[in-house]
């Protein structure tokens, strides 16, 4: 990296905290600190919405995963306009009505005591986890690329966050989220077109798509009924519906951010907005690692993206036979290149035989390509098993750093880094304002000032900063990221989302048979996860995880009926049995 390139990284991330510090000094009471003064407006509470989700796990792992995949992905997504418009019509009012703080005061008024601390402990457990997740996913990776110690990395990302987050809490987290999603945006955008202007003077947009294309990267839909399979269509709006619905509906580190909103309308306006343009975003940026695709079918890339992989093996007595492999891969690469100018000329002169002849050639090849990075993989791990050979979130970093101009590099790096800054100061100032007002103001004794209230919130906040470093620490790569922090929260969303269900729309039932249906299903939920989908490896699964989250809710829901149920059947038994 070029002095120019270290210039605009630091410039970005110390202006996005002192902005930050210096726009929300001076909150002083709880409806400041944690509703952030309520005067959000509309477009403040979408962007804010659409940084809180998207994480630098976002922007490292989602080019990854549609270079390897191409844009299925996409599908997981397909549920999250439905939850938005139910979330506006149910959630939202309902939350303004009552003038609730926090998702889980609901909870008690509706339910009891227990059941609210259940739901806030099932909330801190699991967005604790992701918090350390999304420190430790660019930490990994940049650790990898700029040689960085992976503890350095963890504390300069978490200390910059807790700085401006402890200082100003919710509103310093949505005025900075404003900043960091313009950074993003404009980081993703440029690089676009720079891999267009890489791309060969004849390949234009169009035979680019068609390139990929060839290689099955643009196939979107999948309408099996496959369970196991990942991504669908049915998995994406039954079990991405009931996920959207659980993480912006329940979840804090959303739910504070709409709660902010200067009115119902306002907060709305700006869930509306994140329907219209999150599932735009998320395929722009799948396109991006598309279009990376193409760039390496002209150029040469690695065996393996992560550079820690390659040196382990290359430091080890394998190394003369990953060089054999290497020298093969370079071979492979010029075949593939030579079939992807047949396949282009074939399209030029629009000879529709020639093109199905190229277009098999290529897929061939790819079976060539998957084979040799499959046993390159083999030879990493027999040089050093410890090491992570999946590099799925190593292939966007590595383009930036081999490819992009000086300057370009460093507002890139801005961008990861500021993408994992916004989503974890959207959780830590959730999990502070859980610790305090759901757990510590609810269960603590005697009165106290608004300011007590402020400093203890600040005080988890930053607690909860620290243990996200901790976690970071000791947390280790899992077959690709952005799967991982979605994993965790199927495990835990499906449930919270079932209580809430039960609080709006089962107005008979009562907290204990909430309470314990809640406990079961959790505990049926992990059976199910490490018998089903833990077990088994990447692609071998018998359940998606997407589908936990259905399940979880019909569960909750389930039991707390017969348990009610039941409850009913004691107290009043038939006539002739009492």
């Amino acid at each position: 990296m070029s002095t120019l390139d270290w210039t605009i990284l630091s410039g970005t991330l110390l202006f996005i905290v002192s902005y930050g510090v210096w726009r929300t000094r001076g909150s002083k009471n709880v409806d400041d600190y944690v509703g952030g003064g309520k005067d959000a407006k509309w477009w403040t509470i979408g962007l804010s919405v659409m940084a809180t989700q998207a994480s630098a796990i976002t922007f490292l792992s989602t080019p990854g995963q549609a270079f390897h995949d191409g844009l299925g992905f996409v599908q997981f997504y397909f549920g999250l306009p439905l939850a938005m418009i139910i979330i506006c019509l149910v959630f939202v009012p309902l939350y303004h009505r009552l003038k609730v703080y926090t998702a889980y005061e609901f909870l008690e008024n509706r339910f009891d005591l227990k059941t609210r601390s259940l739901a806030a402990i099932l909330f801190l457990i699991q967005r604790g986890l992701a918090a350390g997740i999304t420190i430790f996913a660019p930490s990994i990776i940049l650790s990898a690329i700029l040689g960085w110690h992976l503890r350095t990395l963890n504390i300069i990302i978490g200390v910059l966050v807790i700085i401006y987050t402890v200082s100003g809490g919710t509103k310093a987290v949505s005025v900075t989220q404003k900043q960091q999603m313009f950074i993003i945006m404009t980081g993703m955008f440029v690089t676009f077109f720079f891999i267009l202007g890489y791309l060969p003077a004849d390949i234009d947009m169009g035979k680019a798509l068609k390139i990929a294309g060839a290689s099955n990267k643009l196939q979107i839909l999948d309408f099996s009924f496959d369970t196991s399979s990942r991504y669908t269509f049915w998995s994406g709006i039954t079990g991405g519906l009931f996920l959207a619905l659980a993480y912006f509906g329940t979840d804090q580190s959303q739910v504070q951010r709409y709660l902010s909103g200067k009115s119902m309308r306002e907060s709305q306006l700006g869930l509306v907005f994140n329907a219209i343009f999150k599932i735009p975003m998320q395929f722009f940026i799948l396109l991006v690692g598309v279009m990376v695709f193409v760039f390496y079918q002209y150029n040469p890339s690695p065996l393996n993206f992560n550079p820690s992989a390659t040196n382990a093996v290359m430091e080890s007595p394998y190394a003369k036979d990953y060089e054999i492999l290497q020298e093969g891969q370079y071979q492979l690469e010029e075949e593939k290149k030579m079939a992807q100018n047949k396949f282009s000329a074939a399209l030029e002169l629009k000879e529709y035989t020639a093109v199905e002849e190229a277009k098999a050639e290529i897929i061939a090849l790819n079976k060539k390509d998957s084979t040799n990075r499959a046993a390159a993989k083999a030879l990493i791990t027999e040089a050093d098993s410890v090491v992570e050979t999946n590099d799925k979130d190593y292939v966007f970093i590595h383009f930036i750093l081999h490819n992009l101009p000086q300057g370009l590099i460093g507002l890139l790096l801005a961008v990861i880094l500021s993408a994992a800054m916004s989503s974890t100061a959207s959780e830590l100032n959730a999990l502070g304002t859980i610790t305090a007002l759901d757990l510590y103001k609810r269960n603590k004794k005697g009165v106290f000032t608004e300011r007590h209230y402020v400093l203890a919130t600040k005080g988890f906040t930053l607690v909860w900063g620290l243990i996200a470093i901790g976690i970071a620490s000791i947390a280790d790569l899992f077959d690709n990221l952005i799967q991982l922090v979605n994993i965790i929260g199927s495990i835990f969303y499906g449930n919270v989302l079932g209580i809430f269900l039960l609080a709006f729309f089962f107005r008979f039932v009562k907290g204990n048979a909430v309470f314990f249906a809640a406990i079961l299903t959790q505990l049926i939920i992990f059976v199910l996860f490490y018998t089903l989908i833990f077990a088994y490896p990447e692609g071998e699964e018998k359940l998606s995880y997407l589908w936990l989250n259905f399940i979880g809710s019909a569960l909750v829901i389930s039991i707390a009926l017969v348990f009610e149920g039941f409850d009913r059947l004691l107290k009043n038994p038939p006539v002739g049995e009492r």
